[in-house]
């Protein structure tokens, strides 16, 4: 038995985000990682997929407003903010590698925190929303987070983005260090999330589970793409299945 109920309903914003990204360049002080990468972020659930070191947390970092950055970033055709501040209220969030909750919070105060640019009786509304949409976080809703497995922990990520009510969201390996099941449990959430009517661009190592919830995946070495398309073509195809699943490609696509 799963841990999490379906969910009935997902916080989030009104309409589905469309981000362009056009000729990105980005690093750490003068080191590029990121070099005139171009791309489109479409409704639905994207994946970025590569090996360590392929800067794609770089990439995330850089739309989040984390790290600068060069080139043109349109979200749904308006030039996307610098600061991070600014790019949280034109509805993007993201859920960086590792959680980073704060482990002496409750989850209560942890998800709140998603919610500080809006009202106190907004901010309620939304803890009530969010407790909806993840039925356990409400019976631990007075544990501390750092007590919590790191599933658990990963759910109230999740959940504290969601409670920004973003309209693209944005996971930086949320598979990393957990089980199988967690794993399953946590890309169906990224899946039922996007079906909802939120943008998901997820950043993931595990290439097979990933695919199989997307709808269209990137593929990146070295700070470049090297691959994009459907994510059911992309899984048959000759470099995914070699370079990353570790089995010979297809002879003839079905």
């Amino acid at each position: 038995m799963m841990w999490f109920d379906p969910l009935p309903f997902v916080l989030g914003g009104t309409g589905q985000a469309h981000l362009k990204v056009n000729k990105l360049s980005a690093g750490y002080g003068a080191f590029l990682v990121l070099r005139d990468l171009s791309l489109e972020i479409k409704p639905g659930l994207t994946v970025i997929l590569g090996p360590n070191g392929a800067g794609k947390t770089t990439l995330l970092k850089a739309l989040s407003g984390l790290i600068g950055r060069t080139g043109e970033v349109l979200l749904d055709g308006d030039a996307l903010p610098q600061k991070t501040h600014d790019i949280v209220k034109r509805g993007m969030a993201l859920v960086a590698e590792g959680r980073q909750l704060f482990p002496q919070m409750t989850v209560t105060e942890n998800l709140e925190l998603g919610g500080w640019l809006v009202s106190k009786a907004e901010r309620a509304h939304r803890l009530e929303v969010a407790f909806n949409d993840f039925p356990k976080l409400r019976e631990r809703a007075q544990q501390l987070a750092g007590t919590m497995s790191g599933g658990e922990q990963q759910m109230v990520a999740v959940a504290r983005a969601m409670m920004s009510a973003p309209r693209l969201l944005m996971l930086d390996e949320p598979s990393l260090g957990l089980a199988p099941k967690m794993v399953d449990e946590l890309l169906a959430i990224a899946r039922r999330i996007a079906n909802k009517g939120t943008t998901v661009l997820m950043v993931e190592q595990n290439v097979k589970k990933a695919l199989a919830v997307a709808d269209r995946g990137y593929v990146m070495e070295r700070g470049t793409l090297v691959a994009s398309g459907p994510a059911p073509l992309l899984a048959r195809s000759s470099v995914i299945r070699e370079a990353y699943l570790g089995a010979p490609a297809a002879s003839t696509p079905k």
